[in-house]
């Protein structure tokens, strides 16, 4: 049988911590789409055909990818749902999110232990919801949120870092 499982895994040490440092976003790209995982990797271009831009996020972001499977229909497939906080209102962010808000968009997700996901290979994620808030009280939250969707029949690929060298980010303090 071609599905049969093949190793164990034994209990990892406990040093992984949870949370996001940055997502990378590029828009959809068939050059993206096309690339082949070598090893469980995804090597991300490097040659300038890929335009990632960084957009570093602080507590509150997560990335969580549920499985359906149907025994009834013979199908499993993967959503993965991205929620992102940007802290700090301002024009040239908002900008960005309804430009993202109208496509769709590889992500790469950026975690504390060094690993990098890339979300939306086949189909490219898209905005689902988000939040442009004000607050009520003085620690609340002045900014943005966006929760970005895939659905894939893959879960999201572990990936190499993505080249943001010609790419220059938003200062919202400017």
């Amino acid at each position: 049988m071609a599905c049969a499982v093949t190793k164990g895994r034994s209990l990892p040490c406990k040093n992984s911590v949870g949370g996001l440092k940055a997502i990378y976003i590029l828009d959809y790209s068939s050059t993206v789409a096309d690339l082949t995982d070598t090893s469980g990797t995804i090597t991300l271009p490097t040659d300038g055909s890929a335009e990632f831009f960084k957009f570093e996020i602080k507590g509150n972001s997560s990335l969580e990818t549920s499985v359906t499977s149907s025994r009834e229909n013979g199908t499993t497939f993967y959503e993965t749902t991205l929620n992102v906080t940007f802290t700090y209102l301002d024009v040239a962010t908002q900008e960005e999110i309804k430009l993202l808000n109208a496509g769709r968009a590889h992500y790469v997700v950026e975690d504390y232990n060094g690993n990098y996901f890339l979300i939306g290979k086949e189909h490219g994620a898209e905005i689902t919801g988000g939040t442009i808030v004000t607050g009520a009280a003085m620690g609340d939250l002045s900014g943005f949120t966006l929760v970005a969707s895939a659905q894939e029949t893959a879960p999201p690929f572990f990936a190499t870092a993505p080249d943001v060298s010609a790419t220059t980010p938003i200062d919202p303090d400017a």
